[in-house]
């Protein structure tokens, strides 16, 4: 069931002010950027990753040693904060790793030690495949994309009547696993390319992000939901619902964790879409581009790291515009805001107000304009 939202209406002007700088920065730039995160998904009736969590921990497809591994994993991460279905699928996965380089230098205890008990290779990869085929389960339902849909159709026409549209491809990096972004694209007639070439079944083809008559593309940092890896291919095929797979549970789904230290996710696809994200926040011939960021908690030190290298090596070509519940800038965005090569390229619209640089409007009530749904509002000119 997708969430029923008030509409947002700006009251006072200072915040129809903070609004206007980024109509006005919109118009202005030459390319659009949007970072998706896992937020964005939220109206449309899929789970936020705390929720995915609790899903995945839940799930009784999960055999036994695989529900062993995860809880002891679980466990391990007890005493910190805020940890997720997403790292303990990347300590599984560096597990993983650890095994398989220890059996390739031929050491005879290649196993590892997660609770009281020992695991091998084989029993680390099978978890893996659960864990992911549970998160794919847990977001591969029926959902509403009314919003997402009238989110791309207003991103893909001018914000402001008497002005022309963005000619240039608007790239979106997507964190998310689901095709949201991709099916309303689709619907909304809308050619994209995913670096697949195909239809409902495809194959990878980086040829596809340059074809002519694309006007997005869409760069799906995390993989996605569809994207299976078959033997001796690392490059994903997109399968359709209706093809039946041998063995399908055995074959893994290309889904990568938040991190991207791990093996996997160093080769193809991975690192060419990772270039592709740094092309896209790459200002070129001095023209300006935005980024404007929803629905992410800068929780991926990685993607965090490339975003900050794209601000500082931009030249003052690059802005950003943040959308973000917490009440106030903290980690990143707060250290952006403090740095005065870059504090003025950075427009955070927070729960309880707007900065950017010296300047800095505070709500005593909340702003609920980081919700995607209000953001839609905002792009297609309601608010």
């Amino acid at each position: 069931m997708t969430e029923v939202n008030e509409p947002f209406v700006v009251s006072q002007q200072e915040f129809a002010d903070a609004l206007d700088k980024f109509r006005g920065i919109r118009d202005s730039s030459g390319a659009l950027v949007f970072l998706i995160g896992a937020g964005c998904s939220k109206c449309a009736g899929l789970p936020l990753t705390n929720e995915l969590t609790d899903r995945v921990l839940r799930d009784d497809e999960i055999d036994c040693s695989s529900k062993k591994i995860l809880q002891a994993v679980k466990e391990e991460f007890a005493s910190g904060s805020n940890a997720n279905i997403e790292d303990y699928l990347s300590e599984i996965v560096d597990m993983l790793a650890i095994t398989q380089r220890r059996a390739e230098r031929g050491v005879e205890e290649n196993t590892v030690v997660a609770g009281n008990a020992s695991y091998s290779a084989q029993q680390l990869h099978i978890a893996i495949i659960q864990i992911k085929q549970a998160i794919a389960k847990a977001i591969d339902k029926k959902v509403s994309i009314d919003t997402h849909q009238k989110f791309v159709t207003s991103v893909h026409r001018p914000l402001r009547v008497g002005r022309q549209g963005n000619s240039q491809p608007v790239d979106y990096l997507v964190l998310n696993y689901d095709t949201i972004v991709e099916d309303s694209l689709a619907m909304a007639g809308i050619q994209y390319s995913d670096g697949l070439s195909g239809g409902e079944t495809a194959w990878w083809d980086t040829r596809a992000f340059d074809a002519d008559g694309v006007s997005t593309r869409v760069i799906k940092l995390h993989g996605s939901i569809n994207w299976y890896q078959f033997p001796d291919d690392p490059s994903p095929r997109r399968i359709g619902n209706s093809i039946k797979l041998e063995d399908k549970e055995n074959i893994p789904l290309l889904i990568w964790p938040s991190s991207t230290k791990y093996q996997e996710a160093q080769l193809d696809p991975f690192a060419h879409l990772l270039n592709r994200a740094r092309k896209a926040l790459q200002s070129s011939s001095g023209s300006q581009r935005l980024l404007v960021i929803c629905g992410y908690s800068f929780g991926d030190r990685h993607i965090n790291v490339e975003i900050d290298r794209a601000l500082r090596g931009s030249d003052g070509n690059l802005t950003i515009a943040a959308f973000t519940d917490s009440n106030e800038p903290s980690g990143l965005l707060q250290k952006w805001r403090e740095d005065n090569l870059v504090r003025d390229q950075v427009l955070i619209f927070s729960n309880r107000g707007f900065f950017r640089g010296d300047e800095e409007q505070i709500s005593r009530d909340d702003l609920p304009w980081w919700k995607f749904e209000n953001l839609t509002r905002i792009l297609n000119g309601d608010v």
